[in-house]
């Protein structure tokens, strides 16, 4: 990519609003997200569907898209491969949607795939496919039998071990891992005494959730480096600082998401101080910077030292 910027699933919509901005270029942006595609078109949830928290967003859209067959054969042709890397986000409510959905997709110019696998399993009483390390690894295996393009999965943080999901769905494999989605989350209307989104939960994203998305990359990290598995970390990235913080974490790449709706040409600054930060440095690229954390030492460690 030619930037490590990349525009997450949802923020804009397939490829083409952005473009509308004065000042907005693709070629700003290593890679776009195109929004989540089923394999049958959807219509979404019930409003409200976004609200705005301190220092975040609540959404819950519902994956409303026209779906694949439409996606593949309308919209694909029109976008511009030459300025920036497309990801398709697929998405479906059991094993063989995925499959079918990444079938379709196959035979397409996308340049890789999202699986986002925090969608309910319609075959086991609703339950997350994000959120078990077995089902999320086949998904995965399914979805990888449909095609040689790369896969990155998007892993949920609502999970109890991030970390054995990754060595699941690498094992499975992915090629690459975005980390994290959204935490869950809730806004409550106090006059009426009733939740704000329409589906009374919602996925929590933007700046407030930044130190545990954070955590959870460092954490994927040590399990994808063994395996030379890239990262696209993400989770309330707003400036280069936080930006940086993702990739020495263990990010080869960030997304950037929520940011977009209130500085639609935040990603220009996020690369300039991304380029300075190198530069004074002294490394020559991303890939020199990731993974470089230097934990604090332990309290025991620190005691033993103080001894000596």
């Amino acid at each position: 990519m030619d930037s490590p910027v990349v525009l997450l699933s949802g923020c804009v919509g397939f490829g083409e609003e952005y473009t509308r901005v004065a000042g907005f270029s693709n070629r700003d942006v290593g890679a776009i997200c195109l929004k989540g595609t089923t394999l049958a078109p959807r219509l979404g949830n019930p409003a409200h569907r976004v609200y705005e928290t301190t220092a975040g967003m609540l959404n819950s859209i519902g994956l409303q898209n026209p779906g694949a067959k439409h996606v593949v054969e309308r919209i694909l042709p029109a976008l511009d491969f030459s300025e920036t890397r497309f990801i398709a986000n697929l998405s479906g409510s059991s094993v063989q949607e995925y499959a079918a959905v990444t079938e379709l997709f196959d035979d397409s110019p996308i340049d890789a795939m999202e699986i986002n696998i925090s969608c309910p399993n319609v075959h086991q009483g609703g339950m997350i496919f994000g959120n078990d390390p077995h089902m999320c690894a086949r998904v995965v295996e399914a979805c990888r039998a449909k095609t040689r393009k790369p896969l990155i999965v998007k892993l949920s943080p609502n999970q109890t071990d991030i970390a054995e999901s990754a060595r699941r769905v690498i094992e499975a494999g992915a090629d690459g891992l975005a980390v994290v989605n959204t935490f869950m989350g809730m806004a409550i209307d106090i006059d009426n005494r009733r939740p704000v989104i329409g589906q009374n939960t919602a996925g929590l994203s933007g700046p407030a959730i930044k130190p545990m998305a954070l955590l959870k990359v460092h954490q994927v990290y040590q399990v994808a480096r063994h395996h030379q598995v890239p990262i696209i970390g993400q989770g309330g990235i707003v400036s280069g600082t936080d930006a940086l913080e993702f990739i020495i974490a263990g990010a080869s790449a960030v997304g950037v998401g929520t940011a977009l709706f209130y500085e639609p040409l935040v990603c220009k600054s996020i690369n300039a101080q991304i380029d300075q930060y190198l530069t004074e440095a002294g490394l020559n690229s991303v890939s020199e910077l990731t993974g470089t954390l230097e934990l604090n030492a332990p309290p025991v460690a620190l005691l033993k030292e103080v001894a000596q």
